[in-house]
């Protein structure tokens, strides 16, 4: 009853011409809330030399950030990570047994949707448990140090040209990588290979993934990655040593960095620009199998960042990079809070989250399916993501994730989109989920010679 009074006698007693100063300052003070949570939508504030492409790429997604900020209809990007090595050489891997083509998890969700997904992810890391870094085919990238033709290197080829296409358009001309056709033959095995067409023009947005075995493993393959298996796992002394400039183990890592950039330069010369997303994961409880990166001390491992990003923008002059920083979701069980890991505002572009803590019919702590990290990355100011999910976002489930979360980008991970295990070959999503999100006025779609829910050239200008 007071403050009812209150009102009523603020509004009896005091004149217009009061009341209107009043209401411009309250006005004023909202707007400058909203716009200190405004993401900057420039690039070239992170780097001034970042290429027009990237910066379109960029500016995007930010704008799709600011929109969702801003309490608009905002739409998310839907995407796809495929694991090429596992799809080249692993026969038990996927919905059949055989071994596919590269892409296949590209060209699956056309397959069940009638739509290419917007956003591919693929991975250079780690190798096919082979020794040393190697590359299928003598590139442009593949200095003396990648000998040629090894066996199951040629994915990584596979990576880069996807990557191409995806961008420019599948197939493509030659140009020492596949022929017009849209296939070439592998050098080790002698076998044809080919990417899914999209339809000759621009078709989406790329990023790469870097599985990096631990500096100096002498194979390259995904048990290297993994903390237990690297020096570490022994010696508390030796992650120090990786980022130390000087040691032996900061020499191994700058060798792999150098493999790393010599590909994402192939990629720069032809106008690509990709989304980065190194040493993800970094907050995976010591007591979990975590990467060699993982469960480090947050300032050893923002100095690794930091390493990373000077190599390759600094030393490499790579400026078609857009940075992905994505912890593990942090549920106290399997990840932890990830803030102290932060690399820092000049060396992030984008935020996510790797989400395997819950799942559409169980969210986690009984909250909206994804919203806790959702809420936990809007302190920064920073396009937000969500990197990894075993599922699409719309589903029997949850019809309404991307109104209460809306993701610039939402990645599924590789085999999940369709197949899980042996034991449960239906995968983590049914075709009706799949056609529900990708048919969604939610989400971004690639393009498909002509099928789109984005004009992608308008990123692709020459």
């Amino acid at each position: 009853m007071r403050m009812r009074g209150r009102v009523q006698l603020i509004g009896a007693g005091v004149s217009g011409a009061l009341l209107a100063p009043l209401t411009l300052w309250a006005t004023r003070s909202g707007d400058a809330r909203l716009k200190s949570r405004l993401v900057p939508t420039d690039l070239g504030e992170r780097d001034p030399e970042a290429t027009p492409a990237a910066r379109r790429v960029y500016a995007m997604l930010a704008g799709l950030e600011n929109d969702a900020r801003r309490g608009r209809a905002t739409r998310t990007v839907i995407g796809q990570h495929v694991e090429l090595h596992n799809e080249r050489y692993n026969p038990e891997y996927g919905d059949y047994r055989g071994t596919k083509q590269p892409g296949y998890y590209y060209g699956k969700a056309r397959d069940i949707t009638g739509h290419l997904p917007g956003f591919v992810e693929v991975d250079l890391g780690p190798g096919y448990h082979e020794q040393g870094w190697a590359v299928g085919e003598t590139r442009s990238y593949s200095r003396s140090s990648w000998p040629g033709c090894r066996p199951h290197w040629g994915y990584a080829d596979d990576a880069v040209d996807l990557a191409v296409g995806v961008w420019a358009g599948l197939p493509r001309p030659e140009d020492g990588s596949y022929n017009p056709s849209g296939t070439r033959q592998d050098c080790s095995s002698g076998t044809e290979v080919s990417l899914p067409h999209n339809g000759g023009g621009p078709a989406g947005i790329v990023g790469f993934s870097f599985h990096q075995p631990y500096p100096g493993s002498p194979v390259k393959g995904y048990e290297q990655t993994l903390r237990h298996n690297s020096p570490g796992a022994q010696d508390s002394g030796w992650f120090a040593r990786v980022v130390t400039q000087g040691s032996a183990e900061h020499k191994d890592l700058l060798y792999d960095l150098g493999y790393l950039a010599d590909h994402l330069q192939y990629l720069s010369e032809r106008g690509v620009p990709v989304l980065l997303r190194p040493y993800h994961e970094m907050n995976t409880a010591a007591d979990k199998d975590g990467f060699w990166w993982a469960a480090q001390d947050p300032a050893a491992y923002r100095k690794l960042w930091r390493i990373t990003y000077d190599y390759l923008v600094g030393s490499r002059g790579l400026h078609n990079l857009i940075f992905v920083w994505t912890p593990n979701s942090w549920d106290g069980h399997f990840g932890l809070e990830p803030w102290k890991y932060y690399p820092g505002e000049r060396y992030v572009d984008i935020v996510g989250v790797d989400d395997y803590s819950d799942t559409p019919s169980r969210p986690f702590r009984g909250e909206r399916w994804t919203e806790f990290w959702y809420r936990g990355l809007e302190q920064y100011r920073k396009p937000r993501v969500m990197a990894e999910s075993f599922h699409v976002p719309l589903n029997s489930d949850q019809k309404r994730t991307l109104s209460k979360t809306p993701w610039v980008l939402w990645t599924v991970w590789g085999q999940s989109l369709t197949y899980d295990n042996i034991s449960s070959p239906r995968g983590k999503n049914t075709p009706a989920d799949m056609k529900r999100t990708y048919s969604s006025p939610q989400v971004i779609t690639g393009s498909d010679g002509g099928k789109s829910g984005f004009d992608w050239r308008s990123l692709n200008k020459t």
